[in-house]
This record gives structure tokens, C-alpha cells and sequence, in this order.
């Protein structure tokens, strides 16, 4: 499989944030609960599917929520090496999240990681159609104006892989517990950042 997709030939990176580049602090069930919301639902989509009069104070307490919990966000080991590599090496890096741009903002600070990420190529949830939409990765190869055939998307997340499935793209999977729950969807799964290295 690593043959298959030869990552040191894939010039074009796009990484989720939280549970990828960094040990998420979200604790989505509590955020769930805040919200008034069932337990394991997308929240997203669980808001956009309410009448604007009842998700219109939801949305503002998510993003209360999400920067909260943005400032206790640290890094996935290996994610400062594996990005320092990438750059080195002259591949683009992107960023695509469900969350809010503040959030984005205030994570990568609170990381030290903001300078791989050209601004232009940080993409919110209001930049695009969210994950599992192959919009944000089109976006960013459009702009970058490169093929699907040189790009990898790397998220914790089943949305990530869809993303990258439906936008035609190497997906990697991240998984520090090894559960894989998606293998359908994933062309490499990992369990830490240190197994791309060799490949790179």
C-alpha cells in the first residue's frame, strides 16, 4: 500500500486539526450536552437542520465552547518533525476543520505551528462545505492548481477520509489507539506521524 501511493511524490498536504495535528481538547459529548443535543450526533449538521431562530444562540455557544476549549489544545507527537520535513522538501501544506477561523487562529498559536500554514490556506467551516464535502480539498488543489493524483488528506475523523475519498485524494488515516474503524476509507493508517518518515 505504501508503494501504491508513494508520499514522497505527493506534493500537496492537507491536515485536519483537532485529534490530527493536535490532542484535541474538545470534549464533544460535554459540547453536545451544552447544546442540547443527542449524544453522537454531527453537531454541525444537527445545527444547520433547525430553524435559524433556534440554532442562531446554539452557533454562538459552539464557538464560545470551541475557543475554550482551543486553549488547551497541544501537539500530536511527531507533527513539528513531519511538517518541518514536508516544508523542507517544498511540498504545500493546507488546512481544513469544521471549526471556526478564530479557533484555527488560536489553536495554531497556542501550538507554535501557525507559520507551515499560509493564511490562504486555512479553511473553516465557513470557507467551504464541511467535511465530508470534497469542497475545501478542490478549493485548496484549485488553488494550488494541482491534481488529486499529488495530494494527501490526514484526519482522526470518518468526515476527513470521505472528504478525501470524494475529492480523489491519498487519505491517511490517524489512529493512536490502531482501531481503524475505517479501512474502506483510508489508503494508510498510522498509529503516530513517526511511521511517514521513511517514506517521505
Amino acid at each position: 500500500m505504501w508503494q501504491v501511493h508513494r508520499l514522497d511524490k505527493r506534493n500537496h498536504w492537507i491536515f485536519d486539526m483537532d485529534g490530527t495535528l493536535t490532542i484535541s481538547a474538545h470534549d464533544f459529548e460535554i459540547i453536545r450536552k451544552e447544546l442540547g443535543l443527542q449524544p453522537n450526533v454531527p453537531i454541525l449538521e444537527a445545527l444547520n437542520a433547525m430553524p435559524n431562530e433556534q440554532s442562531a444562540p446554539l452557533w454562538l455557544k459552539l464557538d464560545d465552547l470551541e475557543c475554550h476549549f482551543a486553549e488547551k489544545s497541544t501537539l500530536m507527537p511527531g507533527v513539528p518533525e513531519l511538517l518541518e520535513k514536508l516544508q523542507m522538501r517544498g511540498v504545500k501544506l493546507g488546512l481544513l476543520t469544521r471549526n471556526i477561523m478564530p479557533v484555527v487562529e488560536t489553536t495554531l498559536t497556542a501550538c507554535g505551528i501557525s507559520h507551515f500554514f499560509p493564511v490562504q490556506h486555512r479553511l473553516d467551516r465557513d470557507s467551504c462545505t464541511p467535511k465530508p464535502s470534497p469542497d475545501g480539498i478542490n478549493h485548496l488543489l484549485n488553488d494550488w492548481q494541482a491534481e488529486p493524483s499529488d495530494a494527501v488528506m490526514v484526519g482522526d475523523y470518518l468526515f476527513d477520509l470521505q472528504a478525501g475519498r470524494n475529492a480523489k485524494v491519498a487519505t491517511i488515516h490517524l489512529d493512536p489507539a490502531g482501531d481503524f474503524a475505517w479501512p474502506e476509507m483510508s489508503d494508510i493508517c498510522i498509529r503516530q506521524f513517526s511511521e511517514i518518515h521513511d517514506f517521505l
